[in-house]
């Protein structure tokens, strides 16, 4: 008996010593053998959302067993730094071949990228190859797509203010338009998207546009009322006002609209696109000044869920290459104009400008187009108040603060 109780203290005691030195350990978190922690630290670059082959880096991923369930079937390893990445799909309304619009969306997706040091990737999707770009704004409300890269006036149809946003007839040149739209109208903006459920923010800038490709001179009111004009956006609406058949034609499709004969003139954009596009191939007269858009602003919106799930420093980052790529668009399509202009020259295009009484007509339409807009659309009325006293309040300054533009 003695023996036996003997038995039964040495044995708990002998539980008690593997309990706390075998068994307890193990109700916490596995020891990661290296081959583990070598492949939660090497996961490939793709599964952690880096971009294609061009960023991938030239040092081979080890080969590595992959760890074991219990039940001895393969277990994922995901590693924290894996989970800290995040990957977007952005819809662009430009082609990438397209000189400054396309580049411009372009750029997010590569400059993002670098400014998070491959933690942040925005994938850059060419028209309608992930969404229609009518239908852009929807897959990002709803979160189908995370963003889409265009000018506010494609999507105007859910709120007319957004056109002020896009590019405004007869407004303020390019310093003057970036300074409201970041000064006070970017308050009056971000409350427009938030109605619409979703973030946006400028993302881009276009210097001034030519306002139109003619197969033949236009020196008169009543010639112009007789062409058959692609234009969008405000322009168009002024070009209605005074009776002009107007045909909604997209940048990419002006050279087919003008070579088919829908059209009789188009408007596209800036001498240097323009070129690109073949235009002058199809028209010759060019008319300046673009009195429709004398500056042009781009976006980018973004699901408002996937705006509020970054982290403060990859929203500001993103607002960093935005800001960036308007002071890159603002340069380069200001100074890529006048080498177009000489090409175009060259090659036999005649450049016109628009004579005082069509000018005046044009002023006159778009006041009207103005006046209708206020009454229909409260946040056209409130943008519209808000540029118009920056401008008058500007104008003093532009007065006694700035030289004569004279050498």
């Amino acid at each position: 008996m003695r023996n036996l109780i003997a038995g039964i203290v040495v044995g708990m005691v002998i539980g008690i010593v593997v309990g706390t030195t075998v068994v307890a350990p193990r109700l916490k978190l596995p020891v990661q053998t290296a081959a583990e922690r070598m492949a939660s630290t090497n996961a490939s670059p793709r599964a952690r959302g880096a971009p294609r082959k061009a960023f991938v880096t030239d040092t081979p991923t080890p080969k590595l067993a992959p760890a074991q369930h219990s039940s001895g079937s393969p277990r994922p390893s995901v590693s924290s730094d894996e989970q800290d990445r995040t990957r977007w799909r952005m819809a662009s309304a430009y082609a990438s071949t397209l000189a400054e619009m396309g580049s411009l969306a372009k750029r997010v997706e590569a400059d993002i990228w670098k400014a998070s040091d491959g933690r942040f990737r925005i994938e850059f999707f060419e028209p309608g190859t992930l969404v229609d770009t009518e239908k852009a704004f929807d897959a990002v409300r709803s979160g189908a797509i995370e963003a889409a890269f265009a000018a506010p006036s494609i999507w105007a149809d859910r709120n007319p203010a957004l056109h002020l946003f896009s590019a405004i007839p007869f407004g303020p040149p390019i310093q003057e338009y970036l300074a409201w739209t970041h000064a006070k109208g970017v308050v009056i903006m971000r409350d427009i998207y938030k109605k619409l459920g979703v973030r946006g923010m400028a993302c881009g800038l276009l210097a001034p546009e030519g306002s139109g490709w003619f197969r033949k001179p236009v020196k008169s009111l009543d010639q112009l009322r007789a062409q058959r004009i692609g234009m969008t956006g405000l322009g168009a609406e002024v070009l209605q006002q005074l009776g002009i058949e107007v045909l909604p034609v997209a940048e990419g499709d002006a050279f087919v609209a003008l070579e088919r004969g829908l059209i009789d003139a188009v408007e596209a954009a800036q001498p240097s696109i323009d070129l690109q596009l073949g235009l002058h191939r199809m028209a010759r007269h060019y008319y300046f000044p673009g009195w429709h858009q004398p500056a042009t602003l781009l976006n980018l919106i973004i699901n408002q869920n996937a705006w509020d799930k970054l982290g403060p420093a990859a929203q500001r980052q993103l607002q960093s290459v935005c800001g960036d790529n308007i002071r890159r668009g603002l340069a380069e399509s200001e100074a890529a104009q006048f080498e177009a202009l000489k090409t175009l020259t060259a090659e036999g295009v005649s450049i016109e400008t628009w004579s005082p009484e069509i000018l005046a007509a044009l002023r006159v339409a778009w006041a009207e187009v103005v006046r209708t807009k206020q009454k229909k659309s409260r946040d056209f009325d409130r943008a519209w108040k808000s540029l118009k006293l920056f401008r008058e309040e500007y104008g003093i300054w532009r007065e006694i603060g700035q030289p004569a533009n004279r050498p």
